[in-house]
């Protein structure tokens, strides 16, 4: 969704989460011609250049090396400095996208990112205010004893041997996230659907404070609960991680205009199948 409003006039202007709105600033052809990763879809698109994609599970938000590419978020070049991908369209031009957040390769749904630098950087800055709403579903095994829950934890966050692990022990990080109960699935399975909204943005922070009060996320290779998730693999043939980066939602000014803009990433069918 995206919607509009001219202080003057104070009109807006589109409302569709998953229809791409008008873009005559930056071009339809610009998105229409991204090449996209396996399975990416663009979610929408306002005048401005920003944009909102899903990224399904297994694809990485950006590549890390080129033999990474064709399992990107977009198969095309990308400038680790800058935070841009970088191709050629069919015409021959040179085009770029900048991201603007990222989500673990494992974690699925919406993904920002704008067409122009100065657009880049002014929602970058929306993130580092903690201006953007961002809303998670995430399966666990087990059920909160409460249906709603303020989470606060220290976190301590460690590079090793070029992989990032965080812990709840010696940290000093704040990290704090709203918890909420979507739905308990049928009893046999002893599975619970949560929201998460995160208000700060650590490193692995839903998985670990999931796990740290025994609600692993299934499918959590890291921080979950492995006899678990390997019952559960062989019998739902999938080892994803059940986290999905379902809505996210802010406000921003551009050219001394207001823009509000909203994208929403569908929970996928593999979720539903257990609830």
């Amino acid at each position: 969704m995206v919607r509009r409003h001219d202080r003057s006039a104070r009109q807006f202007a589109g409302d569709d989460v998953h229809v791409l709105l008008s873009v005559s600033k930056v071009g339809k052809s610009f998105w229409e011609a991204l090449p996209l990763g396996r399975e990416v879809t663009l979610l929408t698109a306002d005048e401005n250049g920003l944009a909102a994609f899903n990224k399904p599970a297994g694809v990485l938000s950006h590549p890390n090396q080129k033999s990474d590419q064709p399992l990107s978020l977009l198969d095309a070049h990308y400038a680790l400095d800058g935070e841009f991908y970088q191709w050629k369209d069919p015409a021959g031009a040179d085009r770029k996208l900048w991201l603007l957040n990222r989500l673990d390769s494992a974690t699925s749904g919406v993904i920002l990112a704008a067409a122009s630098q100065d657009l880049a950087n002014e929602i970058r800055a929306q993130f580092k205010r903690k201006q953007v709403r961002k809303v998670y579903h995430t399966l666990v095994f087990g059920t909160p004893p409460k249906s709603v829950e303020l989470w606060r934890d220290l976190l301590a966050v460690e590079k090793r041997g070029g992989q990032i692990r965080t812990a709840t022990h010696a940290g000093h990080m704040p990290a704090e996230s709203r918890m909420s109960v979507v739905r308990v699935g049928r009893k046999q399975t002893k599975l619970t659907l949560m929201k998460l909204e995160p208000k700060t943005g650590r490193s692995h922070q839903l998985r670990v404070q999931c796990a740290k009060r025994h609600l692993p996320i299934v499918g959590d290779q890291t921080y979950g609960d492995f006899a678990r998730n390997r019952a559960f693999a062989k019998e739902a043939g999938t080892k994803r991680l059940f986290l999905h980066s379902f809505e996210t939602s802010f406000g921003y000014e551009w050219k001394a205009k207001e823009y509000t803009f909203a994208a929403k990433a569908a929970l996928p069918a593999e979720f539903e199948a257990w609830l």
